[in-house]
């Protein structure tokens, strides 16, 4: 695949002609005409609508917490948790920006930009609650669990290998799966740290933490729309690039990812955790990969769990009474700190 020009006078004004990829664009952003109104919204929500700071949420009360009351088990699973997040949104900084030199629809490309700021102010939160919560010594240790723990060094390298294999050999084949991968990211990898931070606020533990957690959540839900979208967009418009092989792989890595997710999260929670035990993060996961799965137009994997075994999650993750979830033809109501509307 190759990235189109910054400038193409040869290319095609006409919206309806548009494709997430491989059309031809001028690149000069025209926004009279829209194709793709999902994206055009999602980029508003994402810019304007969600926008939030870090500091608007102060963490003195979870340092206390932290130092006084949380268990020794609570303290590893927080400390872990938050340094694969650190690493997931690392990533996606990156890699978003090779997505967009690809995408040949400016709407779906300002979502995409979108996107990626919210990534970098993720970051920005989880440095912001180590500086709040630990001390700087401890703080640095977290950044650095990655190159001491064998279990996360691998969850990095899992997740990383579907970006790396398409920057070093662009194919379309490879754009797939980089873009599975990005999906599962958004809607799987992140779900085992966030139902742990969400177990500790429903004990009144840590609530400040679970609020930026919330933020970020409501966030990444808006990421998994995006992609989900384009993935259906691509489905519909280079049906070719889907092939019996690639479908095989993207069930085949479905599952593969489930599982990484699943055994991540019990490592994680050691089953010390009051409120969350390996059963149910098992049969969460697995929902989840069945949700995630379905939405893009496959059979679930594993049929025998239909239900969400953690349905108190759906109704603790509001911000101010307001749903966070995207998965709906139409996207409700959002905004920043306390006026959340759409």
């Amino acid at each position: 695949m190759i990235r189109k020009p910054i400038f193409n006078p040869a290319g095609e004004r006409d919206a309806n002609r548009r494709k997430v990829i491989k059309g031809n664009p001028t690149n000069i952003i025209e926004l009279n005409n829209i194709k793709y109104g999902w994206a055009f919204d999602l980029y508003k929500a994402m810019g304007f609508s969600n926008f939030w700071i870090p500091e608007e949420i102060p963490l003195l009360e979870d340092r206390k917490q932290y130092e006084r009351q949380l268990s020794e088990y609570e303290r590893r699973a927080y400390e872990l948790v938050l340094s694969f997040l650190i690493a997931l949104d690392s990533f996606q900084v990156d890699m978003l920006k090779d997505f967009a030199r690809l995408i040949t629809a400016p709407e779906v490309e300002m979502a995409i930009t979108a996107q990626e700021f919210q990534e970098s102010v993720h970051a920005y939160s989880y440095q912001f609650i180590l500086e709040s919560v630990v001390d700087p010594i401890r703080a640095d240790e977290i950044y650095n669990y990655w190159r001491e723990d064998k279990r996360l060094l691998e969850r990095n390298q899992v997740v990383a290998e579907v970006y790396n294999t398409f920057i070093e050999k662009p194919t379309e084949e490879n754009f797939i799966k980089a873009v599975i991968g990005n999906y599962i990211l958004e809607s799987l990898y992140f779900y085992s740290g966030f139902a742990f931070f969400y177990t500790l606020g429903r004990q009144g533990k840590m609530t400040n933490t679970v609020q930026q957690i919330k933020y970020i959540n409501r966030d990444e839900l808006t990421h998994v729309t995006l992609f989900r979208n384009i993935i259906l967009s691509l489905q519909k418009e280079d049906p070719q690039m889907f092939t019996p092989e690639i479908k095989k792989w993207i069930k085949e890595y479905f599952y593969y990812a489930v599982d990484q997710e699943i055994k991540w999260g019990q490592y994680v929670t050691q089953n010390q955790i009051l409120g969350i035990n390996n059963q149910l993060i098992e049969r969460y996961i697995k929902y989840l990969g069945n949700l995630r799965l379905t939405q893009i137009g496959f059979d679930p994997l594993f049929p025998e769990i239909t239900e969400n075994p953690m349905k108190w999650i759906d109704e603790f993750r509001k911000i101010n009474n307001t749903k966070t979830d995207f998965f709906q033809r139409k996207p409700q109501t959002y905004a920043k700190a306390n006026e959340l509307k759409w």
